[in-house]
């Protein structure tokens, strides 16, 4: 065993992790599909400088795919299906921008993703406003504790009224938003915000399919009476309105989640994205030391720490690769250290660390607290996994959704057995699907279970083109799963309809085609064991 570090070494160490730390801000973007959240995590990074020019899924002939969405499924879908991570400088602040799935058939992900933040960027639809998915996600954020930054997006099109929307955010998710920027011009005519913090005007211009930075002029009060007339007078006096109501910053209630700082933006045109980037490096939180599974803080001066919050494989095609995302919590990551996996107590050495965006891949050499690391080739390592050095620390586990979507899953191929093998184990560890083993089906055709059916489609087109092992499924008629245990097997068994598999831990799962079908079996053998999974209530 290796000599512990000198104790100035230590110290300087747990010093530069804090300092560090302090500098990094560790949000994602969520909301419902379609509401615009990979074309604003591009434009942030545009009006960062980190690529020169922004592309949309949906967008102009010969505009670029979103470079977050690297699927091929999601550039013919126009969603995002993966999670991407990307990290960045802007002002003296580094920035680490999470992208998620908006689709509901991939909240897990999501949640997985959440975990690993430290705020949350939450965008609604000017037109539609709080949708269901959205609605979910917030709860989710406030459950942990995550402070929400709202933008309001698509402005530039027909929409709600603004004070109707803020009056909708206020009744259904009850947080109080306080808008920083308040918009001129209704939606669908933007000519640019009120900027409550100073009363000036900032006025936009719009550019050629919103591919480059928008051009962004600040006017005094006057300036913008003289040259909006009627359309800014209304602004200033809805802005009147909501001072009067009291709706104003306050950092801690932000922060204690009481609150929600609002934004206006048009993220395909660049218009309010600077505006945003500022707010998330002035007013969402750095890193803290964060809880252990028994509740201790580990502080972020203390040896390195972090944990697995997603698995990906199938990125680079070229070298089937497999890379886990870890989201540092205490100390300083320095790429070829030897840090200890928590669940077999094994060493693991992290030779291969990069930071990825997309396609796109750098080398990351040391990183702190708050920042996302991809561990390449980590076939080791699986989603709710602690690594640590000197000081062994377990976080608490990520939950697993309860599934809701059954199916019998078999190679078209028997020859290609080995292949179908490999590749639903490979689905099965990055959490795109659970696999189930079913004794009445035998292990040849595993049971499939998620919480929506895209996943199956995502399952399908993987295990063909990155397995090379094309597979048919068989959808089954369940809806519902319970815990169970081995006493209660014969109790389950004489009720028709109902099917015990089990998951790849050991624990077995009783499936129902419904609630009314688990009612009836709990009224026949109340001492079955029959018990809900950990499961998306929070959300």
């Amino acid at each position: 065993m290796s000599a512990a570090p000198p104790a100035a070494d230590v110290d300087r160490t747990g010093r530069a992790a804090v300092a560090e730390a302090a500098r990094r801000r560790t949000f994602a973007v969520i909301s419902h599909p379609d509401a615009g959240k990979s074309t604003l995590t591009e434009a942030l990074a545009l009006h960062a400088r980190v690529i020169g020019q922004a592309g949309a899924v949906h967008g102009k002939a010969g505009r670029r795919g979103t470079v977050s969405d690297w699927m091929d499924m999601e550039r013919a879908r126009g969603i995002s299906i993966t999670s991407a991570a990307l990290q960045f400088e802007y002002r003296d602040a580094v920035v680490n921008l999470l992208d998620t799935p908006g689709h509901a058939d991939f909240s897990e992900d999501t949640y997985r993703v959440l975990t690993a933040v430290d705020a949350a960027v939450m965008l609604v639809d000017a037109a539609k406003g709080l949708e269901t998915q959205t609605m979910k996600l917030f709860a989710v954020c406030k459950h942990r504790g995550i402070p929400i930054v709202t933008v309001v997006n698509k402005w530039d099109r027909p929409g709600k009224d603004a004070l109707e929307l803020m009056d909708e955010i206020a009744e259904r998710t009850g947080l109080t938003p306080t808008p920083l920027t308040w918009p001129v011009g209704i939606a669908g005519d933007f000519r640019g915000v009120l900027d409550r913090r100073d009363g000036t005007f900032r006025r936009f211009t719009r550019t050629a399919g919103g591919a480059t930075i928008a051009p962004e002029e600040q006017l005094t009060a006057a300036e913008a009476t003289a040259r909006e007339g009627e359309v800014w007078a209304q602004a200033v006096e809805e802005a009147e309105l909501l001072e009067a109501t009291g709706a104003e910053h306050d950092q801690e209630s932000f922060l204690g989640g009481v609150t929600t700082p609002v934004l206006f933006a048009s993220a395909v045109s660049n218009f309010g994205v600077g505006a945003l980037l500022d707010t998330l490096v002035d007013l969402a939180p750095a890193p803290t030391g964060r809880p252990d599974a028994d509740g201790a803080v580990r502080g972020l001066d203390q040896p390195f720490s972090a944990f697995v919050f997603k698995v990906q494989s199938g990125m680079d095609a070229a070298h089937r690769d497999r890379l886990a995302y870890i989201r540092i919590c205490s100390g300083v990551f320095e790429r070829g250290m030897v840090v200890t996996h928590g669940r077999t107590s094994r060493p693991f050495a992290t030779k291969y660390a990069q930071q990825v965006f997309g396609r796109e891949r750098e080398s990351v050499d040391v990183a702190y607290p708050g920042d996302v690391v991809g561990l390449v080739n980590a076939s080791a390592l699986g989603v709710g996994d602690t690594l640590f050095t000197e000081r062994p620390v377990a976080f608490p586990p990520l939950t697993t959704f309860a599934p809701e979507h059954f199916a019998v899953v078999r190679s078209r191929d028997t020859a290609k057995h080995k292949q179908f093998r490999k590749g639903i184990e490979q689905l099965d560890s990055e959490g795109v699907v659970q696999v189930l083993r079913s004794e009445r089906r035998g292990d040849g055709s595993p049971v499939l279970a998620v919480v929506g059916p895209m996943q199956f489609e995502v399952a399908t087109h993987r295990m063909e083109h990155e397995f090379n092992a094309p597979v048919a499924l068989d959808r089954l008629p369940y809806s519902l799963a319970m815990r169970t245990d081995e006493e209660s097997l014969p109790l389950i068994a004489s009720s028709g309809g109902v099917e015990v598999v089990q998951r790849p831990s050991g624990e077995l799962l009783a499936l129902f085609p419904d609630k009314w079908a688990l009612r009836i079996l709990q009224q026949r053998h109340p001492r079955a064991t029959l018990e809900p999974l950990v499961a998306a209530q929070l959300a």
